[in-house]
């Protein structure tokens, strides 16, 4: 068996004609068909930030369940990002994860327990800056070190426009993937979302959602990476 995880920056599920069409970017994750569902930009980033992606709307779509991040009830996520995940999967542990940067920053990390065994899926916005970037993975692979070893996904928009950017601030047995350009989405050109799959996670396929919704919908494709598990070690 195997999961398909999925990676969307919704901008505030602003499209690229200017408007703000939650229903868009609700479409293209109904097309999506994820188990996992990982969100950047979800909220508005001033006041209580409130979600630019109404909660009803996104799980009536695609049938996945809200993990509670937010702080704030008007919230869909924190620091703008969400995890969504499929009914047969029951979260064990959940945790924030504040990131250095010159601006607010932070990481979402859900370990799960899915029907092909434990997994641990970590959302990820990381800076514009290279400097800031390696610091927060730095920083996540030293959470990391705090917790109990598992197949492990790190996943999300790395804002890193080098093909060599790697992921070696997470650790050893993390091997960064850019499954296909996925931004400016009229006109992909850059690798901007990628996943980094630690030991016991397997890669068997991944790519963009190039349709013609998801082109029109956000600045971003949305990435999307079939995965099976198997114990780390």
């Amino acid at each position: 068996m195997t999961l398909r995880l999925l990676s969307y920056n919704v901008h505030k599920c602003v499209g690229l004609d200017r408007r703000r069409r939650p229903d868009r970017i609700a479409e293209v994750l109904a097309r999506a068909d994820a188990d996992i569902a990982v969100l950047q930009e979800v909220d508005h980033r001033l006041g209580a930030r409130p979600a630019a992606l109404p909660r009803e709307m996104a799980e009536r779509a695609t049938g996945l369940t809200l993990l509670p991040f937010a702080l704030s009830p008007v919230s869909l996520g924190w620091h703008g990002q969400a995890m969504m995940v499929a009914p047969a999967i029951t979260p064990t542990y959940l945790r924030r994860i504040a990131l250095p940067g010159l601006e607010p920053r932070g990481a979402i990390l859900a370990e799960l327990d899915t029907p092909n065994g434990a997994l641990r899926v970590i959302g990820v916005h990381l800076g514009l800056i290279g400097r800031y970037r390696r610091l927060q993975l730095a920083a996540i692979g030293a959470f990391l070190t705090h917790r109990p070893e598992m197949p492990t996904a790190v996943i999300g928009d790395y804002n890193e426009w080098s093909q060599r950017g790697g992921a070696g601030g997470l650790g050893p047995g993390f091997h960064l993937h850019a499954p296909g350009a996925s931004f400016p989405a009229a006109r992909p050109l850059a690798r901007l979302d990628r996943i980094a799959a630690g030991q016991g996670l397997h890669l068997i396929d991944s790519g963009t959602v190039d349709t013609r919704a998801a082109r029109g919908a956000s600045d971003h494709l949305p990435i999307w990476a079939r995965v099976s598990l198997s114990a780390a070690r």
